[in-house]
């Protein structure tokens, strides 16, 4: 029977026997014309002893009959990996991290093609056997024939999350009404920068992960929460998000408040902003340790170093250049507290300082 040939075929595959599978599958094409489970099975399988033409004709002929595949399009990613063609490929990535948010290869594959996008690197990639890590997967059990339920799952709980926390009304709340700034019908339909072979991204986000961040970045600046408001819209701004939605997030910057130490929210460790610093770019913080080398400059301004975490003098987390515009009244033999805008300079995260408190107690 025509089941039994598949799940033989999908057995010698999953023990890595792909020519055998293949002989197997193509002792039965005539069966099977039409049938997407074997166009998918016997491409996989070329594609795993690197006959990448047989692979790509019969991923051409499955694509006809469905094209929303997971394992269809991890495939075809990998045929214009072989051409060269990064930008189709990630492309292709996206899509599925489209239909599976949680897809692991697919958010390994564009991270790969972020950091080695060159042509000649790819091509190694292909020589070594490093590229198969993000071939369709085979599974280690011949009998777990459903392994793609898992990742479908995912994604519907991930929409239906979507739905409950982030409400239509999310533009127009008590602290002011955006409406102005709610994403067109167009930057719905077509949320990313079309030319992504020309630029380089922090992040490289799905259409969904777009439009999710920036609801994100308007329902916390409604709940004056502007601190995560700021890490949704730095997100975007690296990110492979179009030019018209980083204008609209520049926009919303400008809404954001300057704090003071009471009215802060969502305060953030130095271990958290040294890992991604362009992440908490424009975030306010504020960190507590002792200053050393401060300066008065000539115009009046003031530089020191902080040395966080330092406050008890056991352990010093990290250390930070902070400036002032005039020079604030610090102690500099107590521990002190220092409220302050994140920026990066030459590398180096800085502090652009806003307000000191020392305490009366020694």
């Amino acid at each position: 029977m025509a089941t039994d040939v598949i799940n033989l075929a999908w057995k010698q595959m999953c023990k890595r026997k792909f020519s055998e599978a293949i002989t197997l599958l193509e002792s039965k094409a005539d069966v099977y014309e039409e049938d997407f489970e074997f166009y998918i099975m016997i491409a996989t399988a070329f594609l795993y002893i690197g006959d990448f033409g047989s692979a790509s004709t019969y991923f051409q002929k499955a694509r006809k009959i469905k094209i929303t595949d997971t394992r269809l399009l991890l495939g075809q990613a990998i045929i214009f990996l072989r051409r060269g063609d990064t930008k189709r490929a990630l492309q292709y990535y996206l899509d599925v991290k489209d239909n599976e948010p949680s897809n692991k290869i697919a958010a390994d594959a564009i991270e790969f093609i972020r950091v080695n996008g060159d042509y000649d690197t790819i091509c190694r990639s292909f020589d070594t056997g490093v590229i198969q890590q993000f071939y369709p997967p085979l599974g280690a059990n011949p009998n777990r024939r459903f392994y793609f339920l898992i990742p479908v799952g995912a994604a519907v709980l991930g929409v239906v999350l979507a739905i409950l926390f982030f409400p239509k009304q999310v533009y127009n709340g008590k602290r002011g009404n955006l409406e102005a700034l709610a994403l067109t019908a167009v930057e719905k339909e077509s949320p990313q920068e079309k030319d992504l072979s020309s630029q380089s991204f922090n992040y490289i986000l799905t259409s969904k992960e777009i439009e999710k961040c920036y609801k994100d970045a308007i329902g916390y600046f409604q709940s004056h929460n502007d601190n995560l408001a700021q890490k949704e819209i730095n997100k975007l701004l690296n990110s492979n998000a179009a030019f018209s939605i980083k204008q609209k997030c520049q926009v919303l910057m400008s809404y954001l408040e300057i704090p003071t130490f009471d009215t802060l929210k969502d305060n953030f460790s130095y271990s958290e902003v040294s890992k991604e610093p362009m992440l908490y770019l424009d975030c306010w913080v504020s960190w507590d340790g002792r200053i050393s080398n401060s300066i008065v400059n000539a115009d009046g301004s003031y530089t020191c170093q902080l040395l966080v975490g330092y406050e008890t003098m056991k352990n010093v987390d990290g250390i930070v250049t902070v400036y002032f515009e005039r020079e604030p009244s610090i102690l500099p033999d107590q521990a002190v507290k220092i409220l302050g805008k994140i920026d990066y300079q030459d590398e180096n995260i800085v502090l652009n300082g806003r307000a000191v408190y020392q305490s009366v107690k020694k």
